[in-house]
């Protein structure tokens, strides 16, 4: 598996997209370190993100994966 760029000149689209209000056309939230997390919804729109210390299990996260947020 090969490494892609998720910032700077060399962005993949799929982070380009992620990270820019004027793709997602939500909220801007560039990559701040590994581990960031993403939240799409089963349509594919942009829902959030969470910071790279926040726990994948933490309350905020469960809550919107099972629905209840």
């Amino acid at each position: 598996m090969s490494k892609i760029s998720v910032k700077g000149e060399d962005i993949v689209p799929l982070y380009e997209w992620l990270t820019q209000k004027t793709l997602n056309g939500k909220e801007d939230a560039p990559v701040s370190w590994n581990f960031q997390k993403f939240m799409i919804d089963q349509k594919g729109d942009w829902v959030g993100f969470v910071e790279p210390k926040t726990d994948p299990f933490a309350e905020e996260i469960v809550k919107w994966i099972e629905g209840n947020e």
